[in-house]
Protein backbone atom coordinates (compact mmCIF):
# COMPACT_ATOMS: atom_id res chain seq x y z
CA UNK A 1 0.00 0.00 0.00
CA UNK A 2 1.35 3.44 -1.15
CA UNK A 3 1.58 6.10 1.63
CA UNK A 4 -0.20 9.90 1.11
CA UNK A 5 1.74 12.49 3.00
CA UNK A 6 0.06 15.48 3.50
CA UNK A 7 1.49 19.22 3.14
CA UNK A 8 4.67 19.46 4.37
CA UNK A 9 5.59 17.54 7.93
CA UNK A 10 4.86 19.66 11.08
CA UNK A 11 1.91 21.82 12.15
CA UNK A 12 0.47 21.47 8.44
CA UNK A 13 0.78 17.84 7.97
CA UNK A 14 -1.03 17.45 11.77
CA UNK A 15 -3.56 19.66 10.81
CA UNK A 16 -4.64 18.55 7.64
CA UNK A 17 -4.16 14.59 8.74
CA UNK A 18 -6.75 16.07 11.67
CA UNK A 19 -9.36 17.39 8.79
CA UNK A 20 -9.26 13.59 6.76
CA UNK A 21 -10.03 11.61 10.09
CA UNK A 22 -12.98 14.21 11.08
CA UNK A 23 -14.07 13.48 7.41
CA UNK A 24 -13.44 17.33 5.92
CA UNK A 25 -10.75 16.91 4.01
CA UNK A 26 -12.34 14.74 0.80
CA UNK A 27 -9.58 15.42 -1.38
CA UNK A 28 -5.87 16.66 -2.47
CA UNK A 29 -4.53 18.37 -5.05
CA UNK A 30 -0.45 17.63 -6.44
CA UNK A 31 1.76 19.09 -9.13
CA UNK A 32 1.56 16.41 -12.13
CA UNK A 33 5.47 17.22 -13.24
CA UNK A 34 6.23 15.96 -9.07
CA UNK A 35 4.69 12.61 -10.45
CA UNK A 36 7.30 12.61 -13.16
CA UNK A 37 10.22 13.60 -11.17
CA UNK A 38 9.41 11.16 -8.31
CA UNK A 39 8.52 8.64 -11.17
CA UNK A 40 5.62 8.13 -9.35
CA UNK A 41 2.59 6.52 -10.80
CA UNK A 42 -0.67 8.52 -10.81
CA UNK A 43 -3.40 6.99 -8.26
CA UNK A 44 -5.88 4.88 -9.66
CA UNK A 45 -9.86 4.91 -8.22
CA UNK A 46 -10.11 1.88 -5.94
CA UNK A 47 -6.33 2.21 -4.61
CA UNK A 48 -6.27 2.46 -0.87
CA UNK A 49 -3.55 4.73 0.13
CA UNK A 50 -2.07 4.46 4.30
CA UNK A 51 -1.66 8.30 5.58
CA UNK A 52 0.82 8.75 6.80
CA UNK A 53 2.05 10.85 9.78
CA UNK A 54 5.46 12.69 10.31
CA UNK A 55 7.08 9.60 11.34
CA UNK A 56 5.96 7.85 8.79
CA UNK A 57 3.10 5.84 10.88
CA UNK A 58 -0.42 4.88 9.30
CA UNK A 59 -2.86 6.63 10.67
CA UNK A 60 -5.61 6.06 8.62
CA UNK A 61 -6.31 4.42 5.61
CA UNK A 62 -8.41 6.50 2.42
CA UNK A 63 -9.67 4.68 -0.93
CA UNK A 64 -9.31 6.67 -3.95
CA UNK A 65 -13.20 7.42 -5.70
CA UNK A 66 -11.91 9.93 -7.99
CA UNK A 67 -8.77 11.45 -9.99
CA UNK A 68 -8.58 14.07 -12.79
CA UNK A 69 -6.18 16.70 -14.41
CA UNK A 70 -6.86 20.41 -14.52
CA UNK A 71 -4.85 23.27 -15.61
CA UNK A 72 -4.61 25.34 -11.91
CA UNK A 73 -6.56 27.98 -13.32
CA UNK A 74 -9.13 25.36 -14.10
CA UNK A 75 -9.46 23.65 -10.92
CA UNK A 76 -12.98 23.59 -10.24
CA UNK A 77 -14.67 25.10 -7.00
CA UNK A 78 -16.44 21.26 -6.37
CA UNK A 79 -12.51 20.19 -6.11
CA UNK A 80 -11.45 22.92 -4.25
CA UNK A 81 -14.15 22.97 -1.53
CA UNK A 82 -13.84 18.87 -1.02
CA UNK A 83 -9.68 19.86 0.33
CA UNK A 84 -11.90 20.99 3.75
CA UNK A 85 -9.26 23.56 4.34
CA UNK A 86 -11.62 26.28 4.85
CA UNK A 87 -11.29 28.39 1.99
CA UNK A 88 -14.05 30.85 0.89
CA UNK A 89 -13.73 31.13 -2.69
CA UNK A 90 -11.83 29.55 -5.62
CA UNK A 91 -9.09 32.65 -5.29
CA UNK A 92 -8.17 31.81 -1.84
CA UNK A 93 -7.63 28.35 -2.66
CA UNK A 94 -5.63 29.13 -5.40
CA UNK A 95 -3.46 32.12 -3.42
CA UNK A 96 -3.40 29.51 -0.47
CA UNK A 97 -2.13 26.76 -3.05
CA UNK A 98 0.44 29.13 -4.90
CA UNK A 99 2.18 29.80 -1.80
CA UNK A 100 2.59 26.21 -0.23
CA UNK A 101 4.14 25.36 -3.97
CA UNK A 102 6.12 28.36 -4.12
CA UNK A 103 8.02 27.59 -0.68
CA UNK A 104 8.02 24.20 -1.71
CA UNK A 105 10.08 25.33 -4.03
CA UNK A 106 7.57 24.22 -7.06
CA UNK A 107 6.32 27.48 -8.61
CA UNK A 108 2.76 27.22 -10.50
CA UNK A 109 1.72 29.08 -13.41
CA UNK A 110 -2.03 29.05 -14.11
CA UNK A 111 -1.19 26.36 -17.13
CA UNK A 112 0.16 24.23 -14.61
CA UNK A 113 -1.02 20.58 -14.47
CA UNK A 114 -2.61 19.96 -11.26
CA UNK A 115 -3.67 16.09 -10.24
CA UNK A 116 -7.13 16.55 -8.63
CA UNK A 117 -7.42 13.64 -6.18
CA UNK A 118 -10.95 12.50 -4.49
CA UNK A 119 -10.28 10.07 -1.38
CA UNK A 120 -12.78 8.78 1.01
CA UNK A 121 -11.51 7.89 4.86
CA UNK A 122 -11.78 3.94 4.88
CA UNK A 123 -9.93 2.94 8.26
CA UNK A 124 -8.81 5.04 11.55
CA UNK A 125 -5.56 3.13 13.03
CA UNK A 126 -6.60 3.88 17.16
CA UNK A 127 -3.56 4.96 19.63
CA UNK A 128 -1.56 1.71 20.19
CA UNK A 129 -2.78 -0.59 17.55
Amino acid sequence: MRGLELGSPGELRARLNGLVLAGQKRATAGILTEYEVEQEELEHVGERLALLDDDGNRIGTVEVTGLSIHPFIEVPWEFAAAEGEGDADLDEWRAGHRGFWATAGSPVEDDTPIVCIRFTLVDVVEPGD
